[in-house]
């Protein structure tokens, strides 16, 4: 049996009067590709921005290879207003950072590519790695800390071959092609040594040849890196192709989940995407 590497505990999402995301629980296993879809609109990205610490939960848990790393309950106001189910059952407040979550080995990427536009693609991926230095000013100051410079440099060169981005490793990131952008992200998220990537619409934007050079980088992703990959597409021909698991969004609850064949053929998910009542 894998290894349980993320689990959503009934999180909540409310903004105001709006919940968001609605009683979520779901698990991603070990080595696992899982999709998270759903409609526009429908909470994946509020769910993935609770999962890396952008938001703080209004409700529930997440837990990270069997640790709890966010909790929340409602508090202030919220208490009031509250909608959503499971109140009372959290009492502790986990809230970390982004960069605590990804130095827990958890990284992703932005449904609106988000790279350092002044920087080169070899510069990209080296400020990502500094996540994992051990140097500090006074070390910095003295340069005592070449031989660890010196080492994430090559880790760098190394990653660039790996995932084919070498022939354009001093180019301005914003001057790629739009598909070789997506690779760089996802490169600076590799730099920081996740052992769980979430990756938010990677296929956006892409045209076809793309989309299949991408269904094919992601898979090596899990094969050769041994990564757990949590991802919110809306190209469905990738995801039925490479998910191993999917889960349905729909205005912020779920309301299906299993292998690709029982989602493409389940009523309330074609319902969703299709809209009006499905003929019995």
């Amino acid at each position: 049996m894998r290894e349980n590497v993320l689990k959503v505990e009934n999180v909540t999402m409310q903004f105001g009067g709006v919940i968001a995301v609605d009683n979520m629980n779901l698990l991603v296993n070990e080595k696992e590709i899982v999709s998270l879809i759903g409609p526009n609109g429908a909470g994946k990205t509020t769910a993935f921005n609770v999962i890396t610490g952008v938001y703080a939960p209004t409700n529930g848990a997440v837990y990270f290879r069997g640790q709890k790393i966010v909790e929340n309950h409602p508090q202030g106001k919220m208490r009031k207003l509250y909608k959503g189910e499971n109140n009372g059952k959290y009492t502790g407040v986990l809230s970390p950072t982004p960069d605590r979550i990804t130095s827990l080995g958890i990284a992703r990427t932005f449904q609106n590519i988000r790279l350092w536009k002044s920087q080169t693609v070899f510069d990209n991926v080296l400020i990502a790695k500094h996540l994992r230095r051990t140097s500090n000013l006074f070390t910095a100051t003295f340069h005592l800390n070449g031989a660890e410079e010196a080492r994430m440099r090559r880790e760098t060169e190394e990653l660039l071959e790996i995932l084919e981005l070498s022939d354009v490793r001093d180019e301005l990131a914003t001057s790629l092609p739009y598909g070789k952008q997506r690779r760089l992200e996802i490169a600076r998220a590799m730099a920081t040594k996740p052992s769980l990537l979430l990756l938010d619409e990677p296929a956006a934007g892409m045209n076809p040849q793309e989309t299949d050079e991408l269904t094919a980088f992601i898979g090596r992703l899990r094969d050769e890196f041994g990564l757990t990959i949590f991802m919110i597409e809306h190209h469905m021909d990738l995801v039925m192709e490479i998910s191993d698991r999917i889960y349905v969004l729909d205005f912020g609850k779920g309301i299906a989940e299993g292998v690709p064949e029982e989602i493409q053929n389940n009523p309330r998910v074609i319902e969703a995407y299709l809209g009006g009542a499905i003929d019995e």
